[in-house]
C-alpha cells in the first residue's frame, strides 16, 4: 500500500502466453478501478516436452492411459499456432460411443 493514498501496488510474475487479454479482463472485473502495467521481466525455458506421451508401465500407472493432465508446453505451443493461423492437431471428439436407443425395434 502506498503511504497516504488508497493505492495498492501488487507485483507478480505472469507468463506472456497468459497475459494476452489480461488488462481487459482485470479492468472488467474491477469495474475499471484497476489499471495493470505489464513489463517484460525475464524468460525461462519450459521444462516439459510438448510431444511427450506415456510409454512405460510406470508412466501409464501414474498418468493414466490418456494422460489427462494438461501439458502446459503443448497448450502454449497450440495457442501460438492458432494465433498465427498454423495447423493445430486437435481431437474434436474423444472416446465417443455409439448412441443407443432405449425403445426396442419392432
Amino acid at each position: 500500500m502506498k503511504e497516504g493514498t488508497d493505492v495498492f501496488i501488487i507485483k507478480a510474475v505472469l507468463p506472456v502466453a497468459e497475459s494476452f487479454g489480461f488488462a481487459d479482463e482485470i479492468r472488467k472485473r474491477t469495474s475499471g478501478l484497476a489499471s495493470p502495467q505489464l513489463v517484460f521481466s525475464h524468460w525461462e525455458i519450459i521444462s516439459s516436452d510438448p510431444f511427450w506421451v506415456p510409454t512405460t508401465e510406470e508412466e501409464y500407472l501414474h498418468f493414466g492411459e490418456k494422460a489427462d493432465s494438461e501439458n502446459q508446453a503443448r497448450k502454449y505451443m497450440n495457442a501460438v499456432r492458432k494465433r498465427k493461423g498454423l495447423y493445430v492437431e486437435e481431437k474434436i471428439v474423444e472416446h465417443a460411443e455409439k448412441q443407443r436407443t432405449l425403445s426396442k425395434n419392432k
